[in-house]
Protein backbone atom coordinates (compact mmCIF):
# COMPACT_ATOMS: atom_id res chain seq x y z
CA UNK A 1 0.00 0.00 0.00
CA UNK A 2 2.83 2.27 -0.16
CA UNK A 3 2.16 3.62 -3.67
CA UNK A 4 -1.20 4.56 -2.26
CA UNK A 5 -1.00 8.47 -2.42
CA UNK A 6 -1.38 10.39 0.77
CA UNK A 7 -4.62 11.59 1.72
CA UNK A 8 -5.30 15.19 2.49
CA UNK A 9 -5.56 16.72 5.69
CA UNK A 10 -8.80 18.99 5.03
CA UNK A 11 -10.42 15.33 5.02
CA UNK A 12 -9.95 15.21 8.77
CA UNK A 13 -10.16 19.04 9.74
CA UNK A 14 -12.81 21.12 10.14
CA UNK A 15 -13.24 24.46 12.15
CA UNK A 16 -14.75 25.10 15.28
CA UNK A 17 -17.95 26.67 14.15
CA UNK A 18 -18.50 23.90 10.99
CA UNK A 19 -17.61 25.62 8.44
CA UNK A 20 -14.07 24.95 6.45
CA UNK A 21 -13.25 29.00 5.89
CA UNK A 22 -13.15 30.11 9.79
CA UNK A 23 -9.89 31.27 10.71
CA UNK A 24 -9.97 29.62 14.21
CA UNK A 25 -8.12 27.02 15.41
CA UNK A 26 -8.90 24.12 13.02
CA UNK A 27 -9.90 20.53 14.96
CA UNK A 28 -10.84 17.02 13.65
CA UNK A 29 -14.09 16.56 12.43
CA UNK A 30 -16.99 14.29 14.09
CA UNK A 31 -18.33 13.62 11.13
CA UNK A 32 -15.38 12.84 8.52
CA UNK A 33 -12.96 11.41 10.28
CA UNK A 34 -12.70 7.68 10.44
CA UNK A 35 -10.59 7.56 12.99
CA UNK A 36 -12.64 10.03 15.47
CA UNK A 37 -15.99 7.45 14.17
CA UNK A 38 -14.25 4.22 15.16
CA UNK A 39 -13.35 5.83 18.61
CA UNK A 40 -16.92 6.80 19.26
CA UNK A 41 -18.49 3.42 18.13
CA UNK A 42 -16.02 1.39 20.03
CA UNK A 43 -16.85 3.55 22.94
CA UNK A 44 -20.99 3.47 22.13
CA UNK A 45 -20.41 -0.39 21.79
CA UNK A 46 -17.95 -1.08 24.67
CA UNK A 47 -21.53 0.88 26.62
CA UNK A 48 -24.15 -0.12 24.95
CA UNK A 49 -22.89 -3.66 25.29
CA UNK A 50 -21.69 -3.77 28.99
CA UNK A 51 -25.80 -2.47 29.74
CA UNK A 52 -26.95 -5.18 28.07
CA UNK A 53 -24.74 -8.56 29.50
CA UNK A 54 -24.53 -6.60 33.27
CA UNK A 55 -28.79 -6.62 32.68
CA UNK A 56 -29.06 -10.25 31.86
CA UNK A 57 -26.21 -11.87 32.76
CA UNK A 58 -24.19 -10.17 35.75
CA UNK A 59 -20.81 -9.79 33.72
CA UNK A 60 -19.44 -6.96 31.76
CA UNK A 61 -18.06 -6.61 28.13
CA UNK A 62 -14.65 -6.92 29.29
CA UNK A 63 -15.50 -10.67 31.22
CA UNK A 64 -17.62 -11.50 27.91
CA UNK A 65 -14.29 -10.48 25.75
CA UNK A 66 -12.31 -12.83 28.13
CA UNK A 67 -15.13 -15.82 28.03
CA UNK A 68 -14.41 -15.35 24.52
CA UNK A 69 -10.84 -15.48 24.31
CA UNK A 70 -10.69 -18.57 26.34
CA UNK A 71 -13.08 -20.07 24.04
CA UNK A 72 -10.88 -19.25 20.84
CA UNK A 73 -7.39 -19.76 23.11
CA UNK A 74 -7.62 -22.41 25.95
CA UNK A 75 -4.84 -22.09 28.51
CA UNK A 76 -3.53 -18.67 27.21
CA UNK A 77 -1.72 -15.98 29.40
CA UNK A 78 -2.39 -12.08 30.51
CA UNK A 79 0.24 -11.25 28.13
CA UNK A 80 -1.49 -13.34 24.70
CA UNK A 81 -4.83 -12.31 26.12
CA UNK A 82 -3.76 -8.82 26.08
CA UNK A 83 -1.56 -9.00 22.77
CA UNK A 84 -4.62 -10.93 20.74
CA UNK A 85 -7.35 -8.44 22.07
CA UNK A 86 -5.27 -5.52 22.14
CA UNK A 87 -6.22 -4.83 25.76
CA UNK A 88 -3.75 -3.88 28.61
CA UNK A 89 -3.05 -6.59 30.43
CA UNK A 90 -3.62 -5.24 33.28
CA UNK A 91 -7.21 -4.46 32.34
CA UNK A 92 -7.09 -8.45 31.02
CA UNK A 93 -5.53 -9.67 34.66
CA UNK A 94 -8.28 -7.39 36.39
CA UNK A 95 -11.08 -8.99 34.36
CA UNK A 96 -9.66 -12.89 34.62
CA UNK A 97 -8.82 -12.74 38.29
CA UNK A 98 -13.37 -11.41 38.72
CA UNK A 99 -13.99 -14.19 36.51
CA UNK A 100 -11.84 -16.95 38.40
CA UNK A 101 -13.76 -15.36 41.44
CA UNK A 102 -17.32 -15.79 40.20
CA UNK A 103 -15.82 -19.54 39.20
CA UNK A 104 -15.97 -18.76 35.71
CA UNK A 105 -12.49 -19.20 35.07
CA UNK A 106 -9.39 -20.86 36.34
CA UNK A 107 -5.56 -20.33 36.53
CA UNK A 108 -3.15 -23.09 36.41
CA UNK A 109 0.58 -21.95 36.78
CA UNK A 110 3.45 -22.57 34.18
CA UNK A 111 6.43 -23.56 35.36
CA UNK A 112 8.39 -22.49 38.45
CA UNK A 113 6.58 -19.18 38.38
CA UNK A 114 3.64 -18.60 40.20
CA UNK A 115 3.24 -15.34 38.06
CA UNK A 116 3.01 -16.98 34.95
CA UNK A 117 -0.33 -18.82 34.62
CA UNK A 118 -2.24 -20.28 31.84
CA UNK A 119 -6.21 -19.52 32.08
CA UNK A 120 -9.11 -21.49 31.37
CA UNK A 121 -12.71 -21.34 31.33
CA UNK A 122 -14.95 -23.69 33.91
CA UNK A 123 -17.95 -25.68 32.89
CA UNK A 124 -19.88 -22.70 34.69
CA UNK A 125 -17.69 -20.55 32.00
CA UNK A 126 -18.08 -22.32 29.29
CA UNK A 127 -22.01 -21.99 30.02
CA UNK A 128 -22.20 -18.61 30.57
CA UNK A 129 -20.55 -18.48 27.01
CA UNK A 130 -22.67 -20.30 25.56
CA UNK A 131 -26.15 -18.46 26.58
CA UNK A 132 -24.33 -15.02 25.92
CA UNK A 133 -23.18 -15.80 22.64
CA UNK A 134 -26.67 -16.15 20.93
CA UNK A 135 -26.96 -12.27 21.80
CA UNK A 136 -23.79 -11.73 20.69
CA UNK A 137 -24.53 -12.57 16.96
CA UNK A 138 -28.22 -10.99 17.22
CA UNK A 139 -26.55 -7.55 18.63
CA UNK A 140 -23.65 -7.69 15.84
CA UNK A 141 -26.76 -8.07 13.26
CA UNK A 142 -29.02 -5.47 14.33
CA UNK A 143 -25.95 -3.33 14.34
CA UNK A 144 -25.39 -4.06 10.73
CA UNK A 145 -28.83 -4.36 9.91
CA UNK A 146 -29.11 -2.72 5.78
CA UNK A 147 -25.55 -4.10 4.64
CA UNK A 148 -25.35 -6.87 2.09
CA UNK A 149 -23.31 -9.90 3.53
CA UNK A 150 -20.84 -8.71 0.80
CA UNK A 151 -20.87 -5.12 2.47
CA UNK A 152 -20.27 -6.71 5.91
CA UNK A 153 -17.24 -8.80 4.76
CA UNK A 154 -15.57 -5.47 2.61
CA UNK A 155 -16.41 -3.52 5.66
CA UNK A 156 -14.66 -6.28 7.91
CA UNK A 157 -11.82 -6.22 5.63
CA UNK A 158 -11.39 -2.46 6.05
CA UNK A 159 -11.25 -2.63 9.55
CA UNK A 160 -8.25 -5.71 9.64
CA UNK A 161 -6.32 -3.51 7.41
CA UNK A 162 -7.10 -0.77 9.56
CA UNK A 163 -5.96 -2.68 12.71
CA UNK A 164 -2.74 -3.67 10.67
CA UNK A 165 -2.16 -0.05 10.12
CA UNK A 166 -2.08 0.05 13.78
CA UNK A 167 0.19 -2.67 14.60
CA UNK A 168 2.68 -1.32 12.08
CA UNK A 169 2.68 1.94 13.94
CA UNK A 170 3.81 0.29 17.16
Amino acid sequence: MSDTPSLPDDMFIVSPDGSPNDPTAPTLSFRNSPVVLVTFAGNRLTREATRAYQAEFGIGVMDWRMLVMLTRAPGCSVAVAARLTGIDKAAVSRSLHRLESNGLAQAKALGDDPRQKSWTLTQAGQDLHGKILPQAVSRQKDLLKGFTAEETATFTAYLQRFLDNIGASD
